[in-house]
């Protein structure tokens, strides 16, 4: 009997186990969603501004002149950050990257003065850099400037064509969590449909019945939250070291939004879903409940 007990308890405990577990898994994936559709501006603008060009100088360009025009473009609103590269450290990183000397070859340094230009993101489209072209052309000490224009088509059509794809995953993935909570409460609930049944047999009221089940599944969908919580943390930790201008726990208040949201998902769906069992096996006359 106590044997026959221990396991009835086992067996109640890992259902109830199991159950807490695929529900945090659940809106453990719903709190990523959140993760990508909250960043997804900032990881936006962190692939763009990767985008710049390559202001060349004229070979008689004075290094004094050259630092003034650098200090114009910081102080222009379309710059993010500036790098001076001269003749020398050109030729030097040109000739590590091919692994000869083709001064030697040559006689002399074909390479110009450059100044490295990375945009602030909301410039780093073909319009804004070619009116930028413009004016950089203008400018006395300008010879030329490099950009691949290939490139920058190239980073903003897929920018958006992954902003629409994140949108439309996020929104099958929020259908597929509420599908697949809910049938897990259906079947915890389908294991107490004679006991609901019982309870209607003694007059208990609905409302009196539907209430410890209620409860159960906010206490449920709270520790899946918590689990969740805890998974989510692990995973910013992890992908902050690779893009922490990204993702970072230095975001304070907007992962305090999606911690908040998912306990708030957990409560909601495991209460409607709870709910909803419930009041179906309510309804079911006795001779379906074997069915």
């Amino acid at each position: 009997m106590k044997l026959e007990k221990r396991s009835t308890k086992w067996r109640l405990r890992s259902s109830y186990l199991s159950s807490v577990i695929s529900n945090s898994l659940v809106l453990f994936m719903l709190g990523i969603l959140m993760l990508l559709l909250f960043n997804a501006q900032r990881l936006s603008d962190f692939v763009k501004e990767s985008i710049g060009f390559s202001v060349i100088l004229h070979d008689d360009m004075r290094e004094v002149d050259a630092n003034f025009l650098r200090k114009t473009l910081d102080a222009s609103p379309y710059v993010r950050l500036t790098e001076f590269i001269s003749k020398e450290q050109a030729a030097k990183e040109l000739q590590e990257e091919l692994g000869e000397d083709f001064i030697g070859f040559l006689g002399y340094n074909p390479l110009s003065s450059s100044i490295e230009v990375r945009l602030n993101a909301e410039y780093a489209n073909p319009d804004s850099i070619r009116l930028i072209e413009d004016e950089l052309m203008a400018l006395r000490p300008v010879k030329e400037v490099f950009y691949q224009k290939s490139l920058v088509n190239l980073v903003n059509e897929n920018v958006r064509k992954i902003s629409a794809i994140i949108l439309l995953f996020g929104l099958l993935l929020f259908f597929i969590a509420i599908v697949l909570i809910n049938n897990t409460i259906r079947l915890s609930v389908y294991s107490k449909r004679f006991l609901i049944n019982t309870m209607k047999l003694v007059g208990a009221t609905w409302g009196f019945i539907r209430r410890p089940f209620l409860i159960k599944g906010l206490v449920q969908g709270f520790y899946a939250s918590i689990l969740a919580i805890a998974l989510l943390s692990g995973v910013v930790y992890i992908i902050q070291n690779e893009f922490y201008e990204v993702i970072n726990f230095g975001q304070t208040e907007l992962l305090a939004i999606i911690f908040g949201l998912v306990i708030v998902a957990g409560f909601i769906i495991n209460l409607l879903s709870t709910f909803f069992a419930v009041s179906k096996y309510l309804k079911v006359k006795v001779d379906d409940l074997y069915y």
